[in-house]
């Protein structure tokens, strides 16, 4: 028998589930986040949003803005505010990757995921993405409902 898995502190993970409803992902990238200290504390307690959240770019470096990180309960008057704009790291040729592929029609880049890796360093998982039409979106409903109708068949049998 496999030995469970303790859940760490840092085992963290928030998703923007909304979208993956709303876009088609492309490609998915793995970028860091400067944050600072009262920011990284309060990411570790979970308190995070990437309901608002997008990324744009600014002088050939990218951001992240309306990520909402909740002020740390615990911090003195350098608290930080919670939907600052934030520097993305990423490698030289993902970013030229990114701004080509985002200077193209219909291509955007959109927060996906954010958690905290094993060396406790707070990451944030980004998606090239290109929006849904409405009847994808519909396609995409019907779907889940057949799912989860077979599913709940294979339950009962």
């Amino acid at each position: 028998m496999a030995a469970k898995k303790k859940k760490k502190e840092y085992d963290i993970e928030i998703v923007n589930r909304r979208a993956s409803f709303e876009y088609h992902f492309i490609e998915l990238f793995e970028a860091g986040i400067a944050l600072t200290g009262t920011e990284i504390k309060s990411v570790r307690q979970s308190q995070v949003s990437l309901k608002d959240a997008y990324c744009f770019f600014k002088d050939g470096e990218l951001y992240v803005k309306n990520l909402y990180i909740k002020e740390y309960e615990h911090a003195t008057h350098f608290n930080h505010e919670p939907r600052r704009t934030r520097k993305l790291l990423l490698k030289k040729g993902e970013l030229k990757k990114l701004l080509r592929r985002v200077k193209e029609r219909g291509f955007t880049i959109v927060p996906y995921r954010m958690y905290v890796n094993e060396r406790g360093l707070a990451k944030l998982e980004i998606a090239l993405a290109q929006g849904k039409k409405v009847y994808d979106k519909r396609e995409a409903l019907r779907a889940k409902d057949q799912k989860r109708e077979l599913d709940r068949i294979k339950k009962y049998r």
